[in-house]
């Protein structure tokens, strides 16, 4: 009889976005018949609604799934699930960690792509063995051959043990799940050594706190032990210790090579960090598993509530946003334009779009966000360098020695025919080309050095568009670079706008100024008087655009006669208009906010 740990295999599945995924997930599930057809549904480790719509994992998953294999043994498989977007690659290579084996999904249509490569290689870096996966043969354009060219040509991976499935129809699942018990290696790990164990992940309940999500590498875990944590030293007793099948199932134990979670009644999700080893209080470890790093934020916006009286209500929700999301950070901000909010961090633009979602669905919210930016060093002329990511926060540029700006490296995989779009867009957006391999007679891999900040606005769509969405897009970061950075500010009837002032490179400048007074030209509503919206850096106006005043016709009652009076009464008009001018407020529309965050900065 084998024992079993022999008979546990820990296995993730890595993807480009949209390759199948969650659908392979479910299938497994289904296999397994672990949940009633009552309560299932499609994607089930997707457990928000914005990632079933979106058809992405924003949050990584795990369930165990019992698996009887044609020796005759009954296996114990742990699927860890993984998100499939750059935003989260620190919780991918976490997540991968933890597994000895990985399924690389590939779609039969598109091929590989920029994300198939880059998880690829973080799977090869944590020495995992990786088995081909082919999905949505049941596709009319699914071209087997042409794949598994790819696979043995860009990946170097053998083609012998590529498993062609349909995770849509079910095809080629049980030769798959044959395939991870033969091709993955049972855990190693010794169950009386010292505890050592990986938190993956972790989420909130409302009752008992924190669950935990852990891999134990070494050791048992059971109720009543004292556990801490390598990275705080923070001491917890555990409560209780259970598998993921959908829901939580308790557990006497847990032991070296088993994927489970854990209860200890820590109520604030901050003092969990994913990447961090949790070992014993009585016999400790002597070394953390490595690779655990603090989690940055490079995506900045202020978010505020559209009506005054939403600003607890606000606070509140992200406050239990914040439970979930351990990368999630905020702090308390003000606009003379929008009054109270927060200043809010991000791990990049999808994260910041998801947090947007959630706040306006689950807590029923009107918000507006500023321009996202990113987090610039400044290096004074006298003192130390520090950070900033708000406008508000630049100093005057007299006192300022140089600037950085945060830059990535950009890796695009494209059909050849697309290539002089995507290499103009690139250098449009300050992106230095440093490296072009050409993977095969039709495709082509590009690498792009590029400052964050131009990613920012709207790479990604317009990457999509030249390329009429063939093109696939990853990046990683890098370090800082010097840049030329000033501060624009709009003004709207000669008062500054703080919530519309941008940190820009100075050579964008003009044309963002242009973009946005445009913008507001077409939002804001017509007064009695007339409405400059200026564009300035410092007190050099580089963009203007007028709204015209309304106007009275004060000479109708004047037939004929003179034309000093009719010029009496114009003057006196214009009096009136300067008069009003100098009291008038202008109301800046909801909409006009919106519109700037969506200008084209070409």
């Amino acid at each position: 009889m084998k024992d079993k740990q022999s008979l546990t295999r820990n296995f993730c599945i890595i993807a480009h976005i949209d390759h199948g995924k969650s659908t392979l997930a479910d299938r497994f599930i289904e296999r397994a018949q672990i949940i009633s057809n009552r309560d299932y549904q499609d994607q089930m480790l997707d457990s928000m609604d914005i990632e079933r719509e979106r058809g992405i994992t924003i949050k990584s998953q795990a369930v165990t799934i019992p698996f009887n294999s044609k020796d005759g043994n009954t296996y114990t498989l742990n699927l860890v699930d993984t998100p499939g977007h750059v935003d989260f690659t620190y919780e991918v290579s976490r997540a991968i960690s933890s597994c000895e084996g990985a399924l690389l999904l590939i779609d039969a249509t598109q091929g590989v792509e920029a994300q198939t490569l880059s998880n690829m290689f973080i799977a090869m870096e944590h020495d995992l063995e990786i088995i081909p996966v082919v999905n949505k043969m049941d596709l009319p354009s699914a071209d087997l051959d042409r794949v598994q060219h790819q696979i043995d040509n860009d990946l170097g991976l053998d083609i012998d043990s590529t498993v062609p499935v349909s995770a849509k129809t079910g095809q080629g699942i049980e030769d798959l799940l044959e395939g991870i018990v033969n091709f993955i290696p049972a855990p190693s790990g010794d169950p009386k050594a010292p505890i050592k164990a990986l938190i993956f992940d972790s989420h909130f309940d409302s009752y008992r706190g924190v669950i935990i999500h852990i891999r134990v590498f070494e050791g048992q875990l059971k109720p009543g032990q004292e556990i801490k944590l390598f990275s705080n030293d923070v001491k917890h007793k555990i409560e209780e210790v259970g598998i993921f099948r959908l829901a939580l199932i308790k557990q006497d134990l847990l032991a070296a090579g088993d994927v489970g979670y854990i209860v200890t009644g820590i109520k604030n999700i901050s003092d969990i960090r994913v990447g961090d080893t949790i070992t014993g209080v009585q016999n400790p470890c002597n070394e953390a598993l490595p690779g655990f790093r603090e989690v940055k934020p490079v995506v900045f916006s202020s978010i505020y509530p559209i009506e005054a009286d939403q600003y607890e209500e606000l606070f509140k929700a992200l406050d239990k946003l914040k439970l979930n999301d351990a990368s999630l950070v905020f702090e308390k901000d003000n606009s003379a334009a929008l009054g109270f909010g927060f200043r809010c961090g991000f791990l990049g633009l999808l994260h910041l779009e998801v947090v947007q979602e959630r706040l306006e669905r689950e807590f029923g919210l009107n918000i507006v966000l500023t321009s996202p930016s990113v987090m610039y060093k400044i290096y004074p002329k006298k003192g130390d360098p520090y950070m900033i990511s708000s406008p508000a926060d630049y100093p005057d540029p007299g006192t300022i020695e140089t600037t950085e700006e945060p830059y990535i490296r950009a890796s695009i995989i494209t059909p050849t025919e697309y290539l002089g779009n995507i290499m103009t867009l690139c250098t449009n957006k300050r992106g230095i080309q440093t490296n072009m391999t050409y993977l095969d007679s039709l495709r082509v891999e590009i690498f792009y050095e590029m400052p964050l900040a131009d990613v920012l606005f709207d790479f990604y769509d317009k990457l999509k568009s030249v390329s009429r969405g063939y093109a696939s897009f990853d990046y990683e970061m890098l370090d800082y670079k010097a840049t030329d950075l000033v501060r624009l500010d709009i003004l709207v009837n000669s008062n500054p706008v703080d919530a519309l002032s941008q940190l820009v490179f100075k050579d964008n400048a003009r044309n963002r100024a242009v973009n946005v007074c445009k913008k507001l030209k077409e939002e804001i509503p017509r007064q009695q008087f007339k409405i400059p919206i200026q564009g300035a850096i410092s007190s050099t106006v580089i963009a203007r655009e007028t709204i015209a005043a309304l106007r009275k016709d004060v000479t109708a009652k004047c037939y004929g006669g003179d034309i000093s009076r009719k010029r009496k009464l114009l003057e006196k008009q214009k009096e009136g208009k300067k008069r009003m001018k100098m009291v008038g407020n202008v109301e800046l529309p909801q909409s006009a906010f919106l519109s700037v965050l969506k200008a084209d900065d070409d």
